[in-house]
């Protein structure tokens, strides 16, 4: 078993092999993770956001989604979830962003986490992807307006996704403090590989 704490606004990788559970838990609540993952063997293969909405039917992930690749193949299944609507669309927050969004200079994001966090794995800017939000809300209006809402993932929230081949999961636990996905405190994750 494998069993970590991620700071507040730090990145963490690793291998999961297939069958086995990653449980990412928001320690104090409403902690936004963003998560991208890739065939260990193949990394060219990779998390495929339209593959995923298209087969879940939504753009909201909870149990019983199914995170495709590109090539249509399952890489992670959502076998436990205490929040419900993960967030497929709202993508990830970066230090360029942040600038033209904010205003703000020299404020880094999940971007630049999944950069260092990548390049221990030989990997870089072409490997990130449209990625996962978990434990995040982009609500989408009738008249397609979406914005990131607060943070509302309870104390201890989990979700458990069970690797459906040798993966590679890379997670920034957001560093963000210009909206409101993690009420504008980073907080830590836990992070446990069953």
């Amino acid at each position: 078993m494998q069993n970590e704490v991620v700071p507040a606004g730090a990145p963490w990788s690793g291998i999961v092999p297939s069958g086995r559970i990653l449980r990412i838990i928001d320690l104090h609540g409403q902690q936004a993770v963003d998560f991208l993952c890739y065939n260990a063997a193949d990394p060219e293969e990779r998390y495929h956001a339209p593959n995923t909405m298209k087969a879940a039917g939504t753009i909201f992930l909870t149990a019983g989604h199914v995170l495709y690749s590109d090539i249509a193949r399952p890489i992670f299944t959502i076998i436990e979830d205490q929040f419900g609507g993960h967030d497929t669309i709202g993508g990830c927050c970066s230090a360029p962003s942040n600038r033209m969004l904010y205003g703000v200079e020299d404020c880094p994001g999940c971007r630049e986490n999944f950069l260092h966090a990548l390049a221990q794995h030989g990997l870089g800017r072409r490997d990130i992807v449209p990625n996962v939000n978990f434990f995040m809300r982009v609500p989408v209006l009738p008249t397609g307006n979406a914005a990131i809402a607060e943070g509302v993932s309870p104390l201890g929230c989990v979700v458990a996704l069970r690797a459906e081949m040798d993966a590679l999961a890379v997670i920034s636990n957001c560093p963000q403090v210009n909206n409101p996905c993690n009420a504008y405190n980073p907080t830590p994750i836990q992070v446990q590989i069953t």
